[in-house]
């Protein structure tokens, strides 16, 4: 996602701050401070900015329709590989960006799943399913992740006019921000969760990069 003639370093760099940032959750400044009692990591900072920013469900709204246009953008992706599929009917034939990418997408969804299931945090509130867990947060991971890997495939469009390449890259850029924003102003999630999710997503992302810049090799 970031240009860099090393990509694969930063990504190496990405995965390993969220691991270790992960391991930090979990055993710095653990304090019982969330509902039930459950135990919060960095609970100093993280209880700092739940009771400034509270609760809020037009923001969570918000961030629920970011989801959706990111969820639509990968089934716009899919689509176009689908496309190519029953075009070329084979798949060989369809381009390997969309190969990689349909590989990004599968491994946010394990992630997704995986971290559903891992209770690193447990959200700060209680929603329709008591406790929950809630780090990374998933939808900083799918906004991230998603319009991440979309803002590099863009660079692979050469049909595409530079001046329009500019409004639609802008457009991801700030769909992405104004999602995990939005999902941090909802307080359904921890500030650390909100932190998580978007290292996650951005090796995510950066990974894709690397990807491409190894099979164009």
């Amino acid at each position: 996602m970031i240009k860099t003639k090393y990509p694969e370093v930063l990504t190496g760099a990405l995965a390993a701050a969220f691991i270790l940032f992960t391991a930090l959750c979990k055993t710095v400044d653990l304090q019982a401070i969330g509902p039930e009692s459950s135990v919060v990591g960095f609970a100093s900072i993280n209880g700092f900015f739940r009771d400034l920013i509270g609760t809020h469900t037009f923001f969570y709204v918000l961030s629920e329709f970011g989801g959706i246009l990111a969820i639509f953008t990968a089934l716009l992706f899919a689509g176009i590989g689908g496309y190519q599929l029953y075009q070329n009917k084979d798949i060989r034939k369809v381009d390997k960006n969309i190969l990689l990418m349909g590989c990004m997408y599968v491994l946010i969804l394990v992630l997704y799943i995986l971290f559903d299931k891992i209770p690193v945090n447990y959200r700060p509130v209680i929603m329709d399913e008591g406790l929950e867990p809630s780090y990374p947060s998933t939808h900083t991971l799918l906004a991230g992740g998603i319009f991440g890997c979309a803002l590099v495939e863009l660079r692979y469009f050469p049909r595409i006019r530079q001046d329009i390449k500019l409004k639609i890259r802008l457009g991801l850029i700030i769909a992405m921000v104004l999602t995990i924003l939005f999902r941090w102003l909802s307080g359904v999630h921890w500030f650390t969760d909100i932190l998580g999710g978007i290292l996650l997503s951005f090796a995510v992302a950066e990974l894709y990069y690397t990807l491409l810049r190894y099979t164009d090799k």
